[in-house]
């Protein structure tokens, strides 16, 4: 058997400042090439937490456990070196950059991810063809980064980050949070054309909803509650949550078992 993408053992993570109590407390993960993992959890759990550690945050301070990336030991790495490495995070709110273009952010970050430096025609003829699937205008890529954005545009900005950057691994923190229907179908389609492009790369949906689950089908749900993955399954564990809510797992996590 060949080695996970990517694994997480006993992830225990808090705040870098202020005395915090751990917000992940034991979070055991592993994804394999190819494979579509969905993270749900009620507000509060350690979602947005979780996201941020994966990718080095300053903000969070991993206590114990590991990150393990392509077979390296990641735990100490900084935010660059996991994103040249080939991971990638679809922020629950994007940031915006004053005086910064899309396209100008977008031949940056190729440059560090795979040392290709296109010029800006070059990176605009590759971004026209994902502007298009992704229902964006071709003057999308001048204006400043999530400067005045929608919530849609903010969030197919990110797919076509993606698209670009190639990632062997992308976290995607709520990328359904905020979209009506329209725009969550959307960014949906860019997430399974991205992956048909790119089959062996693996993902993590961290979503508290079920309507994106719908739409990019994952291969396995896990349900995180007070900073734990308390159950791991299939589709029939979204339909759980649809019916029974986050209660019926709150008391595993009060045990400290995990499923």
């Amino acid at each position: 058997m060949s080695d996970p993408l990517f694994r997480v053992e006993n992830l225990h993570a808090r705040p870098t400042e202020g005395g915090h109590a751990e917000i992940l407390r034991g979070l055991d993960l592993e994804v394999a090439p190819g494979e579509v993992h969905a993270i749900m959890g009620p507000n509060g759990s350690g979602k947005s937490t979780l996201g941020s550690t994966l990718m080095g945050s300053p903000e969070y301070e991993v206590t114990a456990g590991t990150i393990t990336f392509l077979g390296d030991d990641i735990t100490e790495w900084a935010v660059d070196e996991r994103a040249k490495a080939g991971m990638f995070l679809a922020f629950q709110y994007p940031q915006e950059i004053a005086g910064v273009s899309v396209i100008q952010f977008l031949r940056q970050a190729l440059s560090q991810r795979k040392g290709i430096d296109l010029s800006v025609l070059e990176l605009r003829l590759a971004t026209m063809e994902w502007m298009k699937r992704l229902g964006m205008d071709s003057s999308f890529v001048d204006r400043y980064l999530n400067e005045g954005f929608s919530g849609g545009e903010k969030k197919r900005n990110e797919i076509m980050q993606m698209a670009i950057l190639e990632p062997e691994l992308a976290i995607l923190d709520e990328t359904d949070s905020g979209l009506d229907i329209d725009a969550l179908r959307i960014v949906a389609q860019g997430i399974r054309e991205v992956r048909a492009e790119r089959p062996t790369m693996g993902v993590v949906l961290i979503t508290h909803y079920q309507r994106l689950l719908d739409e990019v089908t994952p291969d396995h749900i896990h349900i995180l509650v007070e900073g734990r993955i308390v159950a791991s399954g299939g589709m029939e564990l979204a339909e759980q949550l649809e019916r029974d809510g986050y209660d019926a797992f709150k008391d595993v996590a009060a045990s400290g078992a995990g499923a």
